[in-house]
């Protein structure tokens, strides 16, 4: 039988009288009382057996009191509530309408016209309470036909004018997309209360039409706190952020006193634009009133203070909880990794970890950027296997896109490939992860293969995919291949260069020393050049020793970020290179001046999945005495092996027999010589540098693969470098 003929309306239909005596013990009966405790189906099952055995089954309102608790309650069982539902030889009106309203809240919403049209063939007229919930599931699972037959009943039953169905019609068609009919229901009512109006308003802003919303908003004749919080929600989720926080302060002038909901959308507004003075003012209002210990309010709190930089305020936050739930942990570690404090939300996840709470896919897209950026390979192993075992069937791409990026900047290229060549259906987001893993890791040939496989793939690039195709071009020193795609882009795309292409393509110029056509890339360009621009250009000239052009192009970086040390030190290093002491002397009273000092460089190394990190000279390790006793060790083998230091990149003047000391002693050396002495031989070492290495470190690296016949895969903040057997897969271009 067809929906549409099942819908058909029975002609003698009629109202069943309730079986009920109208007698008022039953409202207090001890056996029903027990439902408001349940907690599980067991404890359901005992309670439904002493309703047996009092007899209660045979009256319908406990009947209808048992099967509302098993289909409302979250504690409930739609399944047991059927169950109990056909054996009653005629339910009421009420029964009905609630087994209607355990599908519209379940996962199978259209099952509820099943119900309905069950509950039309045995008699039973829908009154103003059916209506409501099946609309709801009709919006619900966006089956809009079905919906409008829906709308027919309602006119032939003369129920449209009910406030409550009338609203949850122009909810359908707001919901489905339907805005001309949800409108038409609107206008030809002879009554528009705020709800009705706040119905239509949220269709609006559904589809984006924000404006319209306001207009709508405008002619509310008394607006209730969910036509404001439909508003100030629709601008923040449409990241008109200012909007949604002037929205607020008018509410408070116009004395409507705001909800739990209204301060949520506030503080996810302050959020995401930064307002922390807002924000604070925000949380006074919520300790003024009371709900200091609200935990959605709390859990919105510390997102709030984590997204404006204000982590200590946050995490004073978390720690105060006396419960916490799982979005109390999520909010926390996704505001340390929003922050860049990769180590405090791995450290947050390890304690997790031995909490009762357990992650979600949430929890995991939070962390595995933490992991990919401090090289914390084992943990990243172990969301993997956790996400095997718990979301295999979840067709979540994001999860398995992190994992790419994460094997990616880990440096296990292979196990990213792995799960990239399993994952059904692809998306672009993760063809451009797996592009852009291979790219930093020097694979360029790879990387431009897998590019021409997603457009056979049928797949069309996006802004983010060309960054990695001219990055791969940049490492590879592809000079022509990556003036093609640049005009391919453009051309065949229609993509507009952002700052990230003319940065990939300035950079692959510079490398190749082709400094006129770089210039003229800067010079042409339709947007301000950036620091990191002006940044990668400086670098080329410290490669190729290009003075006069360094010189113009630091001048551009001191007015551009005038705080930025790096800009000092590189020219310094081009000074250094052509032995001009006296211009690095300067460059050193500038910064000491200026009060900067050089970002140190910074090693991290994973080691039986704790994170070690090590600075220049570093002797804070708890084992640094064996540390250093590699390292003289690893010194002695590499004089013998013929190393000579290359000291052109040391910053000042000083003596050779020192240059060689502190280029000994970089990070990267006392992450190596710790990897070293934790692991055994054989073992892949990886290590993750927070600046472009040295040239003298990398010549080094090269022969200490060869004399301790390792494998050691390293990632500055260029690109991999995977040395073995005495070579590096950067050709010794980077």
């Amino acid at each position: 039988m067809s929906l549409s003929s099942s819908l058909a309306i029975p002609s003698n239909l009629h109202v069943l009288s309730a079986s009920d005596p109208p007698y008022k013990p039953l409202h207090n009966h001890p056996s029903l009382a027990l439902l408001s405790k349940c907690k599980s189906i067991e404890n359901l099952k005992q309670i439904h057996s002493q309703i047996i055995k009092t007899g209660l089954h045979n009256t319908q309102f406990a009947l209808s009191k048992l099967v509302e608790f098993c289909a409302v309650n979250p504690s409930g069982n739609l399944s047991y509530a059927l169950s109990i539902f056909d054996s009653i030889e005629e339910p009421n009106h009420i029964i009905w309408n609630t087994i209607i309203r355990g599908y519209s809240l379940s996962s199978s919403p259209i099952l509820a016209m099943d119900v309905y049209i069950h509950m039309l063939l045995s008699g039973v007229e829908p009154n103003s309470y059916t209506f409501p919930f099946l609309l709801k599931s009709c919006a619900k699972a966006t089956a809009t036909p079905e919906g409008k037959q829906i709308h027919g009943h309602v006119l032939k039953f003369g129920l449209e004018c009910d406030v409550y169905v009338h609203t949850s019609l122009i909810n359908m068609y707001a919901q489905n997309g339907e805005l001309g009919n949800a409108r038409l229901v609107f206008d030809k009512s002879s009554f528009r209360d705020a709800v009705s109006f706040t119905a239509l308003i949220s269709g609006y802003i559904s589809k984006g039409y924000l404006d319209d919303a306001r207009q709508l908003f405008d002619e509310i004749p008394i607006r209730d706190v969910v036509s404001w919080n439909a508003m100030i929600a629709g601008y923040a989720q449409s990241s008109r952020f200012e909007e949604a926080l002037a929205f607020f302060q008018e509410m408070q002038i116009v004395n409507v006193r705001p909800d739990e909901s209204t301060l949520v959308s506030v503080l996810s507004a302050c959020a995401q634009s930064g307002s922390l003075d807002l924000g604070n003012r925000v949380r006074s209002w919520i300790d003024d009133h009371g709900l200091g210990s609200n935990l959605r309010l709390v859990n919105a709190l510390i997102d709030m203070y984590s997204k404006c930089g204000d982590l200590s305020t946050a995490r004073r936050l978390f720690d105060g909880l006396h419960r916490r739930d799982l979005i109390s942990w999520n909010v926390m570690i996704g505001g340390y990794t929003h922050m860049s404090s990769y180590k405090e939300a791995l450290a947050l996840f390890r304690q997790m970890q031995q909490s009762s709470d357990e992650p979600n896919d949430v929890t995991l897209l939070s962390i595995l950027p933490a992991c990919a950026h401090l090289g914390a390979l084992d943990l990243g192993k172990w969301i993997h296997a956790y996400i095997d075992k718990n979301y295999h069937n979840l067709h979540n791409t994001s999860l398995w896109t992190g994992l790419i990026d994460m094997y990616a900047k880990c440096g296990n290229i292979e196990a990213a490939r792995h799960i990239f060549n399993g994952i059904e259906p692809k998306t672009l987001a993760s063809w451009n992860a797996m592009i852009s893993g291979l790219a930093m890791h020097g694979n360029a040939l790879g990387a431009l293969k897998l590019f021409s496989e997603m457009a056979i793939e049928g797949f069309k690039p996006d802004d983010i995919t060309f960054v990695s195709v001219l990055s791969a071009c940049s490492h590879g020193g592809l000079v022509d291949l990556g003036r093609q795609y640049f005009i391919s882009m453009i051309q065949d795309y229609n993509i507009i260069p952002k700052l990230q292409h003319y940065g990939c393509m300035i950079d692959l110029l510079g490398r190749a020393g082709l400094f006129d056509e770089a210039k003229d890339l800067v010079k042409n360009m339709e947007m301000k050049p950036d620091g990191a621009i002006w940044g990668s250009l400086l670098g080329a000239c410290r490669v190729h020793g290009n003075i006069e052009l360094g010189e113009y192009v630091a001048s551009q970086l001191f007015e551009l970020e005038p705080e930025n040390a790096g800009a000092y030190v590189l020219l310094s290093n081009i000074y250094a290179g052509a032995g001009r002491w006296e211009n690095v002397a300067t460059i050193r009273t500038m910064l000491n001046d200026k009060g900067m000092k050089k970002l140190p460089g910074c090693t991290s190394i994973e080691v039986n999945s704790v994170v070690h990190e090590f600075l220049v000279s570093d002797e804070t390790h708890p084992q640094s005495d064996d540390i250093y006793k590699m390292l003289d060790e690893i010194d002695s083998l590499l004089e013998m092996a013929g190393h000579v230091c290359d000291t052109s990149e040391v910053l000042y003047d000083i003596d050779e027999k020192w240059k060689e000391g502190t280029l000994s002693q970089h990070s990267e050396r006392l992450a190596i010589a710790f990897g070293l002495i934790s692991t055994k031989p054989g073992t892949t070492i990886r290590i993750v540098k927070n600046l472009r290495v040295c040239g003298n470190c990398h010549s080094a690296t090269k022969l200490i693969s060869k004399i301790f016949n390792r494998e050691i895969i390293a990632r500055d903040r260029n690109r991999f470098h995977h040395f073995k057997d005495g070579s590096c897969s950067c050709m010794d271009y980077w």
